[in-house]
């Protein structure tokens, strides 16, 4: 082979390479998958996948100059709802960013409570998971009855809103920065703070209990997949340059390890949705680190009779386990 040749198909290699970079096609896959190894083993490779990602999120520098970032709360509006005070807070997300969150505490004199940070999908407002007549089955208005403080924020944006972040990384660090002011609450034990959501908020509350260890129990209802499924007839707002390189959905899930998570999928799903044989494959690759780190029932795929909803009974008896309500210490 001569050098011209040598030359001609180098060049080809570089063009095809970027054409594939600005289309967003990624030449290698998974790079990170996980596989069994120790539990010390296991929380290294935990701790570096978490390193990557958050950089891939463009967040390090947010996470670095988290202690200059005070929330600065501010109280909007209050109404009692009864059984708790339902709050309309306002609060730093980033230093030039404000964002509005709803806050439930129980109407009791009792405290500290367990929290949920509670996350909507596509099309939903922070206030829907406590919407009773919607697929979310009013999940949030239930905890918030039973002596759960919960947080709502929004997370179904489709627009970057400031310079130098990708959609993801807002919505992550947006939920983050809930996580940040269930902490600041002298009602809220920070050692029962846990997150559940639907569609969108499944896979968010994915993002959250993988990558922020403060999270205590996870419920990601609607979404176990895998991400070939999601390049097919889905929103790709879940896709980032660099990701489908690293890891699947179960390696994010794996994230998690070895804290208490359950995913709920819905047999009336239909296999261009959320569908229980692909959330079935899917768990077959979270269960391994489970094991490998001792707790191999922290882990479960709940299938329910229904479709793209929550299934509000194994919620709230998998939050009463983990998070014990006052009551049941």
């Amino acid at each position: 082979m001569n050098n011209g040749y040598v030359i001609k198909i180098g060049l080809l290699g570089i063009i095809v390479f970027f054409a594939c970079d600005a289309l967003g096609i990624e030449d290698t896959l998974r790079t990170m998958k996980y596989s069994s190894r120790s539990p010390e083993a296991a929380i290294q490779w935990q701790e570096e996948v978490r390193s990557k990602l958050f950089g891939l999120l463009k967040l390090d520098d947010l996470i670095a100059s988290k202690t200059d970032n005070p929330l600065n709360s501010k109280e909007i509006h209050t109404e009692d709802k009864g059984a708790y005070f339902l709050k309309e807070i306002e609060i730093n997300s980033t230093p030039g960013r404000r964002i509005r969150v709803f806050v439930t505490i129980p109407n009791k004199s009792s405290a500290p409570w367990p929290a949920v940070v509670c996350i909507h999908g596509h099309g939903g407002q922070s206030l829907t998971v406590y919407d009773k007549d919607s697929p979310y089955y009013g999940f949030a208005d239930e905890l918030a009855s039973d002596n759960y403080v919960t947080i709502a924020g929004f997370v179904s944006q489709h627009e970057v809103y400031e310079e130098g972040m990708i959609l993801m990384g807002e919505r992550l660090w947006d939920l983050m920065r809930c996580v940040d002011y269930l902490e600041s609450l002298k009602e809220v034990d920070n050692n029962r703070i846990g997150c559940a959501g639907l569609s969108l908020g499944g896979e968010m509350a994915m993002w959250l209990g993988g990558m922020d260890t403060r999270i205590k129990a996870t419920v990601s209802a609607g979404f176990l997949t895998n991400m070939d499924h999601m390049e097919q007839d889905h929103c790709m707002c879940w896709k980032f340059p660099g990701l489908r390189t690293l890891v699947d959905y179960a390696d994010i899930y794996a994230l998690t390890a070895p804290r208490p998570l359950i995913c709920q999928n819905g047999l009336k799903e239909p296999p261009s949705q959320f569908y229980v044989p692909l959330a079935r494959e899917a768990l077959k690759e979270i269960e391994p680190i489970y094991k490998d780190m001792g707790q191999p029932g922290n882990v479960q795929l709940l299938v329910h009779e229904e479709g793209h909803v929550v299934d509000i009974p194994s919620l709230m008896k998998f939050f009463k386990k983990q998070l014990k309500p006052i009551e049941t210490i």
